[in-house]
């Protein structure tokens, strides 16, 4: 009988430190028939709740498929401590809900327009909101600031849904004949793939790619980031020696993929700093 309640109470306890480890709080901002989406909210330790601060929502990837919001919570945990309110995003995919990428774009565009709506309860600053995502959820980071089609008939529109800033992990934002998802999206690619749309004033941009991507080829991203400063757009595009798709994400099972989990999240905090939505010091330890 003691064994079992000191089982409890270690359950109990690794429990409640992960939850202060990650999760801060838990946000309906849609909710659709039966079906509610959450936002899983970090904010910075110690908020000064007089102040605003820069914010970044980010998109899990899964190919409008699958995946759920936490594929981003170490990244989310560790630019929180550098001074950011981070927002990791449910949105409807395929599997779970039967939907088609379309929905999925809506769903990320409400989340923005939710976010910059609610800006003084979330104490950020709506001029300062970074998207971001990995592979279809980096589509979607981009799609909200270049694609004008596909808003939910309830949003207000009023509000706005294009982010300040993008950073894209190896996004598949070509979705035409020769790219990702033509076979569900069709000739709707032209309203919905972000290669197709580009244009003036798009956010300044950060791209992140391993060089042997089987989903988003180099030329695809040099493309990109060509049109994107055709256009007078900034585009950074950082490449990754033999890094395969989702290369980014957070492992400790090996020293390569916490290593590449480590310099993108550098280099995304480099980029940040570039726009002053992080400052300078003091760095925080990237675990």
């Amino acid at each position: 009988m003691r064994s079992t309640i000191k089982y409890i109470i270690a359950v109990l306890i690794i429990t409640i430190n992960c939850s202060s480890i990650f999760s801060q709080d838990l946000v309906v901002y849609k909710q659709i028939d039966t079906t509610k989406l959450y936002l899983e909210v970090y904010y910075p330790k110690n908020i000064d709740t007089t102040k605003t601060y820069p914010a970044m929502v980010f998109y899990f990837g899964g190919g409008w498929n699958g995946g759920n919001r936490n594929q981003f919570a170490h990244q989310a945990s560790y630019l929180s401590k550098r001074g950011l309110v981070c927002f990791l995003v449910d949105y409807r995919v395929k599997n779970k809900h039967n939907i088609s990428p379309f929905e999925s774009l809506k769903d990320a565009k409400s989340a923005i327009r939710f976010i910059r709506k609610n800006a003084s309860t979330f104490n950020i600053d709506m001029n300062k909101i970074i998207g971001a995502g990995g592979s279809a959820g980096g589509h979607l980071a981009s799609a909200t600031a270049l694609i004008s089609d596909y808003n939910e008939s309830t949003d207000d529109l009023s509000v706005s849904c294009t982010p300040n800033a993008l950073v894209l992990f190896n996004p598949v934002i070509d979705n035409g004949p020769k790219g990702y998802g033509y076979e569900r999206i069709g000739n709707a690619y032209s309203k919905f793939s972000p290669l197709h749309n580009i244009k003036k004033n798009a956010p300044p941009t950060l791209f992140l790619l391993g060089t042997k991507d089987h989903l988003v080829p180099v030329e695809t991203a040099k493309l990109y980031k060509s049109k994107m400063e055709e256009f007078g757009n900034r585009c950074d595009l950082v490449l990754y020696k033999d890094g395969t798709h989702g290369f980014f994400n957070y492992k400790r099972s090996g020293k390569s993929n916490f290593d590449n989990y480590k310099k993108t999240l550098e280099a995304t905090d480099n980029f940040l700093e570039s726009l002053s939505y992080l400052s300078k010091t003091p760095k925080v330890i990237i675990e």
